[in-house]
């Protein structure tokens, strides 16, 4: 009963803070005493006694009651921290007020007339004064609010267990320990195991979850220059030097996360015990990605280890520290507790057990995955590792899980992207394609065919299944998927034979002429598939044959490619029939989606056209199959990688062919081609539309691009196998693929084809489309994970738009 009236005396107070026509006096401490007393017990009655619609109109007719309040919850907020939090009241004071800020903040960020609020000068007659009178400088609200939680997060018996037993008379003061000793867990940069404490738990998880809304400004941004010319004040303040506990926070978030182990040692365990560990981590995940994001300064990969004593000064550039320190993580047993960290996580929701539902399942593994990008593209010296360790492969397969189960679900293709462009970063080095030949023995369930064969014959086969199954938004993915098959093609030696067959059979498919002739860039798919055969069969000819004769049995695709047509007639008839096939799968849908989604890739110059001048409609998650959220357009291939010679003792490092300004090799060099133009950029469609702006095939861009098809090789290596295949087949009378094979297992092309050509690799570079579309991703898992309690629902967020299903 008490608890109730105290919740009605709370709801009075608001009423009365919202509906009085004059300002209330600062100095009304009865009255203002009432938002952060003891009447509130948890956040939900907050977002529930302090309604949307009531915290507008106390922004658009009160503004000086909502300016008052927002001042006395940081004021309060202070002196909690001055006072170490040592006393109960203090402790539920500061709690309350970080709730009631949490709830304020948003709406604040959504009137543009209000986002400098925090960041403004403090009038002279609300100053601080000295014992002489004198009145000194007071910074601003933001800026006072973002270093009292920063010391809040390192509170003895708040946040943090106190390390020495203290009485009434010796305690811990927050400002005179040393917060590098209270970090939070064991790990990277401190070895010591604090003692857990739940209580401790929910505070650093309510503490953080107003961290994450100080920081969502950018949300309230339109996705345009706006976002890339106002640097959030904010992060910039709170990564910078200006924040005492950069490093101790750093990392006591990146420990925190990565020692977390839900599964523990007793089936059902999260049935029988609250984990309050779980929100902690979760929400740690998503303040390391948003402060891992921002970055003020540049930052060297060569900078000095990271060391406890080592601070930087502040500098008046404000270089973002949380980016620095992980850039200078450099140990190797600090990379083998981050990488198999990693790997615990990812891998927990495959788990399989003989108890059904006995293991926790994580929900934050997009955040993880979000890391993992950011911690491989921050610290080359962490992707080197990953890749020279065989736990890669635990990273791989996951993503690979992650991939497959999410490719028909349209509210998943934001984690269709991350997962991409991740093994598009791994596929970049050498040792990523070496490791994949490692054999895949630990099956995980998926819906693909049954192989034996390595993890590379995973891979292609994930990819092929997306291909061929996976709804038409991911179709920008495309050239991403042949990329990364591109660049790990030299170094895989054995391919099984139902790997071979899906590479035959998506060139069967990308170079059929109603294909070719139905989108301007249809062509380059066909130019990845012939690049990754080449590559096979120059660098790893020998332990190929079920490829080799994949090729001779289907070498009707390559000659048919070698003939295509370039006359108009003949291209206007394969258009119109493309046309029809196109209309035809519109009008009519069958019940066979998977054949019927992959043949709907003939309509990507219709979804390009559709999206001129839009933000590319692209979903990343639901909450409770009620919200999803779009992303910003996928940048192209082209945009998103350079193309480099591959490493080799005998190649200069510093050689770089740029895919946007190279020169076409000729059809008959021995170099492999790529999909460009001979005077560099790729071969537009602008050349090539009709009066009405519609693009239309013609003969002149056919040619274009048809003599420069890297087929020599392959019709080698056919003219060469064909005729003695043939032979040994009459002669011996041979039907089994499998003799076949072995006969091919044991020939050689030594001698016979063309002088192997150079490795490129196509490596991905930073740009600012994948800046973009990962910030934008990034909000918008965050925006839906947050639910409990709904902290930016309904309110009108500008960086992406909110369907509601």
């Amino acid at each position: 009963m008490g608890n109730t009236d105290s919740k009605i005396d709370f709801r009075v107070a608001v009423v009365q803070l919202t509906s009085r026509s004059q300002q209330i006096e600062s100095n009304d401490e009865s009255f203002w005493d009432q938002f952060w007393s003891d009447k509130i017990s948890s956040v939900q009655d907050i977002f529930a006694l302090v309604p949307a619609a009531e915290i507008r109109a106390l922004r658009e007719e009160l503004p000086s009651n909502l300016a008052t309040l927002c001042n006395k919850l940081v004021d309060r907020l202070q002196v909690a921290a001055e006072n170490s939090c040592q006393t109960q009241r203090d402790q539920t004071a500061a709690i309350n007020c970080v709730r009631l800020l949490t709830r304020l903040l948003p709406y604040i960020f959504e009137e543009p007339e209000w986002r400098g609020f925090f960041w403004s000068d403090i009038p002279t007659g609300q100053q601080q004064t000295t014992s002489n009178g004198e009145y000194t400088n007071k910074p601003p609200l933001a800026e006072r609010l973002l270093q009292t939680l920063a010391d809040l997060l390192f509170c003895p018996d708040f946040t943090v267990s106190s390390k020495k037993k203290k009485g009434p008379d010796n305690p811990e003061d927050i400002h005179t320990i040393d917060s590098c000793e209270y970090i939070w867990e064991a790990g990277v940069g401190f070895s010591q195991s604090p003692v857990h404490t739940p209580s401790n738990d929910k505070n650093r998880t309510e503490i953080l979850k107003l961290l994450l809304v100080c920081f969502s400004e950018t949300i309230y941004m339109n996705p345009t220059a706006e976002l890339h010319s106002h640097s959030n004040k904010w992060l910039t303040y709170f990564t910078s030097g200006h924040n005492r506990q950069t490093l101790p926070l750093f990392t006591s978030l990146i420990n925190i996360v990565f020692s977390y182990d839900p599964v523990g040692y007793l089936p059902y365990n999260y049935l029988l015990f609250t984990d309050t560990r779980e929100p902690l981590v979760e929400v740690a995940a998503q303040l390391l990605c948003i402060t891992l994001d921002h970055s003020s300064a540049s930052i060297l990969a060569d900078q000095a280890p990271l060391s406890p004593t080592n601070q930087l000064s502040s500098g008046d550039d404000c270089p973002n520290l949380f980016v620095n320190y992980l850039s200078r993580i450099h140990r190797d047993d600090d990379f083998s507790i981050l990488l198999k960290g990693f790997c615990r996580l990812l891998n927990n929701p495959l788990i399989q057990t003989y108890l059904p539902g006995s293991c926790k399942k994580i929900g934050f593994y997009q955040e993880l995955l979000i890391l993992f990008w950011k911690f491989c593209d921050r610290n080359k010296k962490f992707l080197y590792y990953v890749l020279k360790s065989t736990e890669v492969l635990d990273v791989l397969v996951p993503i690979l899980y992650y991939l497959n189960d999410a490719r028909s679900d349209t509210s998943k293709t934001g984690l269709m992207h991350i997962g991409v462009f991740i093994l598009l970063l791994l596929s970049g080095e050498r040792n990523f394609g070496v490791r994949l030949n490692k054999p895949y023995i630990t099956r995980v369930p998926m819906d693909i065919p049954v192989f034996t064969g390595t993890h590379a014959d995973l891979l292609i086969i994930v990819f092929h299944k997306i291909i061929v199954s996976a709804h038409q938004r991911l179709q920008p993915l495309y050239d991403c998927l042949l990329t990364i098959i591109v660049n790990i093609s030299p170094y895989l030696k054995t391919l099984s034979m139902v790997t071979s067959n899906k590479l035959i059979h998506l060139l069967e498919a990308f170079s059929s002429p109603w294909f070719l002739f139905a989108a301007s860039e249809n062509h380059h798919l066909v130019f990845f598939l012939l690049e990754a055969f080449n590559n096979l069969i120059q660098y790893q000819f020998d332990g190929n044959a079920s490829l080799i004769y994949t090729i001779i049995r289907k070498r009707q695709v390559f000659f048919a490619l070698s003939n295509l047509a370039t006359d108009t007639q003949t291209i206007s008839k394969l258009s119109s029939k493309s046309f029809a096939s196109n209309s035809l799968l519109k009008s009519s849908p069958d019940k066979s989606e998977k054949k019927q989604n992959f043949f709907h890739t003939n309509s990507k110059s219709n979804l390009d056209e559709s999206a001129t001048g839009q933000r590319e409609q692209l979903i990343t998650g639901t909450i409770n199959n009620a919200m999803i959220t779009t992303l910003a357009e996928t940048p192209s291939i082209h945009k998103m990688t350079e193309r480099t010679l591959a490493a080799s003792p005998n190649l200069d490092d510093n050689q770089h062919l740029h895919s946007n300004t190279d020169n076409e090799i000729s059809p008959n060099a021995t170099q492999p081609s790529s999909p460009t133009s001979q005077h560099g950029g790729t071969i537009s469609n602008q050349n090539y539309q009709s009066d009405s702006g519609i693009w239309s095939p013609t003969s002149q861009w056919v040619q274009s691009w048809k003599g420069k098809l890297p087929l020599q090789t392959i019709m080698r290596v056919l003219q060469v196998l064909v005729p003695q295949v043939e032979k040994i087949c009459m002669d011996r009378g041979l039907t089994d693929e499998s003799e076949i094979i072995r006969f091919l297992q044991h020939g050689t092309l030594v001698g016979l084809l063309p002088v192997p050509h150079p490795i490129l690799i196509r490596k991905y570079q930073p740009n600012t489309g994948t800046v973009m579309w990962f910030r934008t991703y990034m909000w918008g898992v965050i925006y839906l994970r947050n639910v409990d309690p709904p902290i930016w629902y309904d309110t009108d967020v500008k960086l992406f738009e909110i369907q509601r299903l």
